[in-house]
């Protein structure tokens, strides 16, 4: 059976700490875009994921970028220019919570790694697997390597967006930084906390659980300062939100200065179906009197909530 979206995510962030930890042992350093590739080599996209978005990328490789957030919030990695670092408590998270299951939980929950956990050491005579995204691109038999020259082999999909991937990597994590810093804060859970039962972690869909609209906009009186042509123009991609598969949530985050704004959710690039104050339909229009700063808005879908922070 063809694991879910979200049992994948958390799957691909667990193997971006292993690839990272993999990189120390071995003394190489691994940009983002390679990190991100080999990990959604090593845990290939199902159907749905492979699907490229706008601009060819794979739907689960901007999943996994956004997700990528939990790690930094946990203190398991460090995003810098010069690349993704591993902390320490990093390394050692990938003793502690060695299975899928025990790993989501914790990230999800927020909780410690416990203190008494050791930072892992390079097995002894360890060498650097073999990059898994190098391995998708089919390497023809010396037999066949004249046939092969006429007709190469097809790939499949999941791994023809595996290779799309290392290209593009760098640039998504840039596009959708702003939104990553923006992760909401969860509560960590209570240390007597009973144990999760093994499929908790795992109950994310693969898909939308309530059907979504093809594009959400945030249309309003600051769609120029986000690089629209005008304002309340739904139709540019300037105000377009982005879809979290993990939270089922609309979200758009945005660097405004200080001042008071006013919005509408807009579907569709239109204003045909569109939402205002309390969700109400053709309603009112929401008001932001904004300190200056980062500024999110996420609307939820199934229930026309708007929240902003």
């Amino acid at each position: 059976m063809a694991k879910s979206t979200a049992e994948n995510t958390f799957l691909r962030l667990k193997t971006v700490l292993d690839v990272l930890t993999e990189g120390v042992w071995s003394g190489d350093a691994l940009n983002a875009g390679q990190v991100l590739a080999e990990s959604t080599a090593r845990v290939p996209f199902n159907e749905h994921e492979a699907e490229l978005l706008s601009g060819g990328i794979p739907r689960g490789h901007k999943t996994l970028t956004s997700a990528t957030a939990k790690l930094v919030k946990a203190g398991w990695l460090v995003k810098g220019r010069s690349g993704w670092t591993i902390t320490e408590d990093g390394m050692r998270a990938t003793v502690a919570y060695p299975d899928a299951v025990s790993f989501a939980s914790a990230l999800d929950a927020g909780t410690p790694v416990p203190a008494d956990t050791p930072v892992p050491a390079a097995p002894a005579g360890f060498v650097r697997p073999v990059s898994a995204a190098a391995a998708t691109l089919e390497v023809p038999a010396k037999d066949d390597a004249k046939t092969a020259k006429k007709a190469p082999a097809k790939k499949a999909p999941a791994k023809k967006a595996a290779s799309v991937v290392g290209k593009a990597a760098k640039a998504i994590e840039d596009a959708v930084e702003p939104v990553v810093k923006a992760v909401r804060k969860k509560a960590p859970a209570k240390a007597e906390a009973a144990a999760p039962a093994a499929a908790e972690p795992f109950e994310g869909p693969d898909e939308e659980t309530h059907p979504q609209p093809e594009a959400v906009a945030v249309a309003g009186d600051f769609n120029t300062i986000l690089g629209a042509p005008e304002n309340w123009a739904p139709q540019y991609d300037e105000a377009q939100m982005e879809f979290d598969f993990l939270d089922q949530l609309w979200k758009k985050s945005a660097e405004l200065p200080a001042g008071h704004y006013t919005f509408k959710i807009a579907l569709n690039r239109s204003w045909t179906e569109n939402y205002g104050a309390f969700g109400t339909f053709d309603g009112p229009n929401h008001e932001l009197h904004h300190p200056g700063g980062t500024v999110t808005i996420r609307y939820n879908h199934s229930t026309r909530d708007i929240t902003i922070n």
